[in-house]
This record gives structure tokens, sequence and C-alpha cells, in this order.
């Protein structure tokens, strides 16, 4: 039987893997919608990093080993949300864009300095009631125009504030 339980792979694993492949990710812009289906606003973390160092971020983690995306999708939003956010995956598991995530500055947007990540990225809109967990400290809602303003922006490392933009244009939400 295949373990797909939280630490499938020890710290020394997961690390030696880091290091030789990419690493399978789905990221998910949590937002809320209209009746028309148009999006009045978008949920962002606030979370500390292990130097300390406080950021905005998305819903995001790794796709365990044998699991499905749609699967690795609600486990992160539940996750990071809660229980009760009543997340609405898509029926089309197609992302909105593939984020590739290298450990050295430039080659993409993106930056993870610990690894080569691949990440599938999807907006996902929630009609619950969104309370962070984890290492989360809270969950802000922000409007398009705020979620854009060079404030917010700043504060999404690792290439988080360009796929948050590649989001909200892809439901035409550029300012």
């Amino acid at each position: 039987m295949t373990e797909t339980t939280p630490g499938w792979l020890s710290s020394d694993e997961l690390e030696m893997a880091r290091a030789r492949m990419p690493i399978l990710y789905v990221e998910a812009v949590p937002v809320r919608v209209d009746d028309s289906g148009e999006v009045t606003s978008i949920g962002l973390l606030l979370r500390i990093g292990p130097d300390g160092t406080v950021s905005r971020t998305l819903v995001s983690g790794r796709v365990l080993h044998h699991e499905r995306v749609r699967d690795a999708l609600l486990r992160h939003l539940e996750k990071d949300l809660g229980p009760v956010a009543l997340p609405r995956v898509p029926t089309s598991l197609q992302p909105f864009t593939v984020a590739e995530y290298f450990p050295t500055h430039g080659v993409t947007p993106y930056h993870d300095p610990r690894q080569h990540a691949v990440s599938l990225a999807y907006l996902v809109p929630v009609t619950g009631d969104c309370r962070p967990r984890q290492d989360a400290l809270d969950l802000v809602w922000f409007s398009p125009q705020e979620a854009l303003s060079p404030a917010v922006q700043s504060e999404m490392p690792g290439g988080h504030g360009v796929l948050l933009k590649q989001a909200l244009a892809h439901v035409g939400c550029v300012i």
C-alpha cells in the first residue's frame, strides 16, 4: 500500500529529492465571487517565514505520491483555510498557469531557494467561513485593486505577486 499521509518522506529524503528532481505543487488563489461570477475579493494568507519575515502568500503545497491533483488541492485548501471554507474546485482541472520555481534567481519570475518546483495554479471560489490553520497567522480579503497595489505586491515573495497578477488577469481583473 502506498503511504500518502503527511510526512511521506523524511526531512532528509525530501531534501535529497528536492536536490535531484522537480517537485509537483498545487497553488490556489482563494476568491469570493458575486452572483454573476465576477471576482470581488482575494484571500491572502499572512505567514511568518523560518527567518522571521512576515509575508503574504497563496494556498500552496506538494502533491503527494499516489494523490490526485484534485485531492491535493482540496487538502491544502482545508489545511490553510479551515474545514468550513467550502471551496468550489473547478470542474476542469486545467490550471490558469503553470509556475516553474527555480532555486536560481532570474530563470523565471518564481523563486524557491530550496528546490526546482512545478506548480499548477488555480483560482478557487470559496463560499464558507475561512479560518487559517497550521502556520498561517491570518487570512485577509482584498479587493482586486488592493491586491494589485504595490504595497501588497511587495509583501509577496518568491513570485507569488506575479502569480496573483496572472490569476486576476485570467479572470479579467486587470487594472
